[in-house]
C-alpha cells in the first residue's frame, strides 16, 4: 500500500534493525483517515474469503481492525493480554512470548464471541517473529473457528514470522512489507 509506505518513510523512524517507530500515526496518535484506507484495503484483499468476524489483539491492532470490521460490516473481537475478573467464564487462553517486551503473557478470548464455523480475519499492526499471530490463531482454532486470513499493517519480512505463518498454510497479506531496515533506513519488498 503506497500511501502507508510513504507515511513510514516520511514520518516513521527506524531506531535500529528491529524497531520501527510509527506511533505518530499508527499506535499512539492514530490517523483515522489512514486507518479507514487500511480497512478498505484489507476488505479488498479478503472479501472473497467468506469472513464472518474480524479479530485483533489489544491494543495497537484495534484501530486498523476496527476500520476493517467497519468496512466489511462485521463484528470486531479483541483478544485481551491481561486478566480481567469479568472474563472468568467461558475463557480460553494461550501463552505468547513478546519479543518487544521480552516477556510472556496470557492471551485471552471469551469463547462466546467466536463460534464454531466462524471464518476469522486476524488483523495486527506488526509482524516480526509471528508469536502474537500464532497465539491468536491458536485461540481462534481452539474456539472451533478457522483463520481465513491474516492482515498485517507493517511486516518486517526479514524476520521469521511471515515465512513461518505462510509455511503453516495461513493466507497472510502485509500492507507495508519491509525487506530490511537499520538506523534511519527502511527498504520495502518490491512486488
Amino acid at each position: 500500500m503506497k500511501t502507508l509506505e510513504q507515511r513510514i518513510l516520511q514520518e516513521g523512524k527506524a531506531i535500529n534493525r528491529d524497531v520501527l517507530k510509527v506511533d505518530m500515526f499508527l499506535n499512539h496518535q492514530v490517523d483515522v483517515k489512514l486507518m479507514y484506507e487500511i480497512g478498505a484495503e484489507f476488505k479488498r484483499l479478503f472479501e472473497d474469503k467468506g469472513i464472518t468476524r474480524v479479530v485483533t489483539i489489544e491494543a495497537s491492532g484495534i484501530a486498523p481492525a476496527a476500520m476493517t470490521a467497519l468496512q466489511m460490516d462485521l463484528p470486531l473481537v479483541i483478544l485481551k493480554k491481561s486478566h480481567s475478573v469479568i472474563l472468568s467464564t467461558g475463557t480460553i487462553q494461550t501463552e505468547v512470548y513478546s519479543f518487544t517486551k521480552q516477556s510472556t503473557y496470557n492471551l485471552t478470548l471469551n469463547s462466546a464471541y467466536i463460534k464454531t464455523g466462524d471464518r476469522v480475519l486476524l488483523i495486527d499492526d506488526f509482524l516480526a517473529n509471528g508469536e502474537a499471530a500464532l497465539g491468536a490463531s491458536r485461540l481462534i482454532e481452539q474456539a472451533g473457528a478457522k483463520v481465513a486470513g491474516i492482515g498485517i499493517v507493517i511486516c518486517k519480512s526479514f524476520q521469521p514470522g511471515l515465512k513461518k505463518l505462510r509455511e503453516m498454510g495461513y493466507a497472510v497479506e502485509p500492507l507495508a512489507n519491509i525487506a530490511e531496515m537499520d538506523k534511519d533506513f527502511v527498504r520495502f519488498v518490491k512486488e
